[in-house]
């Protein structure tokens, strides 16, 4: 006799009647959830089953679409959802996905442009190394050049006319008048070992009481490395008025001589590297002596005799 079944027994019975299949065991893999930014910080507890054969690994596309969601929320990115992110990708006219492409900043014409910069900074960079170098060398040569002045000895003085008497200036005052002739001999010498000098003068002045009674001067000229040179310069002065120092002078050369002074200075110049490196020297001199009238005979001159500053 068949008895209908309620609702009730087939709801108590669904639950024991044997499976098709036998009972996988299954593994537990924990994942953080995706609303996990939304606030809900508990974490997800799937159930993974265990499968046979390879042909039931999720991976196989045999399987539905529970497989490829489960397999799916293992991954993280934009790449752990099918359903997301992915509809919301731009597509192109034949509906392939867009994807970003990452485009290189300048080109090669700027490339290059940029290392034809570099390459000018490391050329002025070396022409300022070099400049910086040729400047040392060239401080350190002018200070090893700088002790070798020229040595400067007067030798002698001869005196050829030296006559005074009476006159007038331009203006027409009368004074006493003085002409003097003389010649001045002295020697140079060079000491530097690597370059030559050239060699000139301030005037040379015959003074008498602050007056100036004979000028004369060195010409210029060149003298080799190592080398001594005696030059000689004509000093000349024609009816130099004196004015109150006339009466004096006559008196003094009555009574002993004319005291006189020679003072004038020596110019040196020697170019050790052209004309980039030069060394210049000034020696001062001075020499007191006294001149008589009616003696022709030239005045010598010591080693103590001058003065050279």
């Amino acid at each position: 006799m068949m008895h209908a079944k309620s609702d009730s027994d087939v709801t108590s019975l669904a639950p024991s009647s044997p499976s098709r299949s036998p009972k996988r065991p299954v593994y537990y893999v924990q994942s953080p959830s995706r609303d996990s930014h939304d606030g809900d910080k508990s974490s997800s507890m799937q159930a993974t089953p265990v499968y046979n054969s390879p042909m039931e690994s999720p991976s196989h596309p045999s399987f539905g679409r529970h497989s490829r969601a489960s397999s799916a929320s293992r991954f993280s990115g934009p790449f752990r959802s099918s359903s997301g992110r992915k509809g919301n990708q731009k597509r192109n006219d034949k509906g392939w996905p867009e994807c970003n492409v990452i485009v290189e900043e300048g080109a090669y014409n700027e490339i290059d442009e940029g290392k034809g910069f570099s390459r000018r900074c490391q050329a002025l960079i070396a022409l300022m190394g070099f400049v910086l170098l040729f400047t040392i060398f060239c401080l350190i040569i002018w200070g090893a050049s700088r002790p070798y002045k020229a040595v400067i000895a007067v030798k002698s003085m001869a005196v050829n006319n030296f006559y005074f008497g009476e006159g007038s200036d331009s203006t027409g005052v009368p004074t006493k008048m003085l002409t003097v002739n003389c010649s001045l001999r002295m020697s140079v010498y060079n000491p530097a070992t690597l370059f030559g000098i050239h060699v000139g003068s301030t005037p040379i002045n015959l003074i008498y009481s602050e007056i100036p009674v004979a000028t004369g001067q060195l010409k210029k000229y060149y003298q080799p490395r190592k080398s001594r040179r005696t030059v000689s310069v004509n000093l000349e002065g024609i009816k130099v008025p004196l004015y109150g120092a006339g009466a004096s002078l006559a008196v003094s050369d009555n009574s002993g001589g004319v005291s006189l002074k020679l003072e004038f200075e020596i110019r040196s110049r020697g170019n050790v590297v052209g004309k980039l490196v030069r060394v210049k020297h000034r020696r001062s001199i001075s020499c007191p002596l006294v001149v008589y009238s009616d003696n022709t005979k030239p005045i010598k001159f010591k080693e103590d005799s001058c003065t050279y500053d």
